[in-house]
């Protein structure tokens, strides 16, 4: 990649009246956090949206969000262009990207809005489906991903839009960073953790320095020692 180029990510979350958007269900929060070479910035979009409707019972057991709350906040058509002007171009990053992009493009149809859906706009990365690939069998929601992956949630009382994009962010770091794990292949609680340590957006590119000849030989004959000693079973060979 050009050091003049940018990979840019946007990780978002929604919340929402209700689980469907042909029921007349409408989004009441959206929270979004910046990636930028896979680091995080500062950079942040989060407002809550007056749906125009009530809340369902059981939507509130999960979020909080009352209609008490919302009768003073901005409608979709008042926020929208602001969204889209924050994450145009980006790939967004969602977990369980059917539900939100579903919500996302209901409320764009709705206003009739040029923008036509959230597709044209941006790229989309479904995390559920990448977590379901990558772990066939277990569980993959973003509790049992942060349990996984070694991710401190306990502040998680609650679903929040812009809470659940920060933790999603992690997830998807140390998800798509390589093995996280000596015992990767396993989920029990003798899996080795991954510990999280967020660079600062403004810190400098890390050094790399390449290792010499000479060291690389040593390296190698070190292996070739653990391999006579374990009858050829050397991990790091494999």
């Amino acid at each position: 990649m050009p050091a003049s180029r940018k990979l840019r990510q946007v990780v978002l979350d929604t919340e929402t009246t209700g689980i469907n958007p042909k029921e007349g269900h409408r989004i009441i929060e959206i929270g979004c956090v910046e990636l930028i070479n896979r680091r995080l910035t500062q950079n942040r979009f989060h407002v809550y949206i007056n749906p125009e409707r009530e809340i369902d019972a059981g939507a509130i057991e999960v979020h909080g969000i009352t209609n008490e709350f919302l009768r003073d906040k901005p409608k979709f058509a008042d926020v929208v262009d602001d969204f889209l002007a924050f994450a145009k171009g980006a790939e967004l990053i969602i977990h369980n990207a059917p539900f939100d992009v579903g919500f996302l493009n209901h409320e764009l149809g709705l206003l009739k809005h040029n923008a036509g859906n959230i597709e044209a706009q941006c790229g989309v990365l479904d995390t559920l489906a990448y977590a379901r690939k990558k772990h066939p069998g277990a569980r993959n929601s973003l509790d049992a991903l942060c349990k996984r992956y070694g991710i401190d949630n306990s502040h998680r009382e609650l679903h929040g839009a812009l809470l659940d994009a920060e933790i999603l962010a992690d997830v998807y770091l140390l998800m798509t960073g390589g093995q996280f794990s000596l015992l990767d292949e396993h989920d029990g609680e003798g899996a080795a953790q991954q510990v999280i340590v967020r660079l600062a957006a403004d810190r400098a590119p890390l050094k790399v320095i390449s290792c010499s000849d000479e060291e690389l030989e040593a390296h190698e004959q070190r292996l070739a020692k653990i391999a006579k000693a374990s009858g050829g079973n050397c991990v790091w060979q494999q």
